[in-house]
């Protein structure tokens, strides 16, 4: 499952196009917002190629300044949370989405060690003017393997403006896998606990023989 995510997330991040890069994200149109921040970190990855060679850890400054601003973080966070949202304090509340964020880049960057030669085929866009959450639909296409279907959901904020909280990869979501298994935890070793295992995560130094072994599971 997770090199399965693992190959999804590569491939989105880093879709071949031959669109320019745009300079400014279209926040209210939840379609062009997927698109535009694909090829925005894509762009991104092309320029910083030398320092990443140098230094996978620059990956984590990618997906910080060109994903995470895009991405409800705190809208996933408190998912996940579940039910034990409402029995923590607002600091440990605080906390746990400031440990979830960095869980995030952490597992993104990650990701984007995994690119190869990927493409990413969007679905046209759809009349989304009186929706407040939208599926984008996409499929990720790899020589070798089989089209996998996947979709973004995103959500209409209060000023109008979109951004990501969920990936569902062949029907499976990320965030409610994530909500069972850290929901679990938490109700097994504190919410404490698991705010220190996911900073420790975060800690986790980023590596491409990581990725080779998700690729051969």
């Amino acid at each position: 499952m997770q090199a399965f995510l693992v190959r999804i997330v590569s491939a989105v991040i880093l879709l071949t196009s031959l669109q320019a890069w745009a300079a400014e994200i279209n926040t209210q149109d939840p379609y062009k917002l997927i698109e535009q921040v694909s090829n925005q970190t894509f762009d991104r990855f092309k320029r910083d190629k030398a320092i990443i060679d140098q230094d996978l850890s620059h990956l984590k400054v990618i997906v910080a300044d060109e994903l995470m601003p895009y991405v409800d973080y705190k809208y996933a966070a408190y998912k996940v949370m579940g039910q034990y949202l409402r029995e923590t304090s607002d600091d440990q509340r605080t906390r746990f989405v400031e440990a979830f964020k960095g869980y995030l880049i952490g597992t993104y960057a990650q990701a984007l060690t995994a690119y190869t030669d990927q493409t990413v085929a969007f679905e046209p866009p759809s009349d989304f003017s009186k929706e407040k959450m939208v599926d984008v639909s996409v499929q990720i296409i790899e020589q070798g393997r089989p089209p996998i279907k996947i979709q973004f959901k995103a959500r209409r904020l209060k000023d109008n403006s979109w951004k990501a909280f969920d990936l569902v990869a062949e029907g499976v979501s990320l965030l409610a896998s994530k909500q069972s298994e850290i929901s679990n935890l938490i109700r097994q070793q504190g919410i404490e606990s698991v705010i220190t295992m996911l900073n420790d995560k975060t800690k986790q130094k980023i590596d491409r023989k990581l990725d080779k072994e998700d690729k051969a599971a």
